[in-house]
């Protein structure tokens, strides 16, 4: 059961304060909500020593709303209604056997009309958990999907550089051609072609 429900004070970030929130607004006042969600279920995870199922669901949704533009109109649209964001949500959490610390907290969020700030909330947790864990995310952006084997030589590679281990949080963008787009913390290491290409095509333009 999620915090709310086992202890009374312990809510989801005040929700009936924040009640008025709906996606037009700020992009700081989305963060604050995810943030409130984020700990919420990091707590609770905790807790019951389920950090490692959480980290996975969050993976799975993180993959669900990269590769379905289904997913990704249900949690934005405004033209889908409460119960009716709330029904789907249950049935995709139950679909891809999320836990039900996280499946309880994304009908929570749909209750509450939320579920916009879903992608925030996956990147407020992964980073609590890798916190937890002495690690950093690294941002990754591929042309192509990495093997457990590119992937695991990456994060060595990159633990080399920045002395922790490393979480990699993969994102595929076929325009790529090549190459890694790589953001660990503030430092960002771009190996892409098309950056390449991108920065000879200015520099042509200022010579010519």
């Amino acid at each position: 059961m999620l915090p709310s429900d086992r202890c009374p004070h312990r809510t989801f970030g005040g929700e009936h304060e924040v009640e008025r929130v709906d996606v037009s607004e700020p992009a700081s006042i989305s963060t604050g909500i995810a943030q409130r969600y984020a700990k919420a279920v990091f707590d609770l995870a905790k807790e019951e020593n389920a950090l490692a199922t959480v980290q996975s669901d969050i993976d799975t949704l993180s993959s669900a709303l990269a590769d379905s533009e289904d997913f990704r109109r249900l949690i934005h649209s405004p033209i889908y209604g409460r119960d009716e964001q709330q029904r789907a949500a249950g049935a995709l959490a139950d679909k891809m056997g999320l836990s039900a610390t996280v499946g309880n907290a994304l009908r929570l969020m749909a209750s509450k009309r939320r579920l916009f700030v879903l992608p925030q909330l996956i990147a407020e947790l992964r980073q609590m958990i890798a916190d937890e864990n002495g690690e950093i995310t690294a941002d990754v952006v591929a042309a192509t999907e990495l093997t457990d084997a590119q992937r695991a030589k990456l994060a060595e590679t990159l633990k080399a550089s920045v002395g922790k281990d490393v979480n990699i949080n993969l994102t595929v963008d076929e325009a790529l051609i090549g190459g890694l787009v790589v953001k660990v913390g503030s430092k960002m290491i771009d190996t892409s072609i098309r950056s390449k290409l991108n920065a000879l095509q200015n520099t042509m333009k200022e010579v010519g």
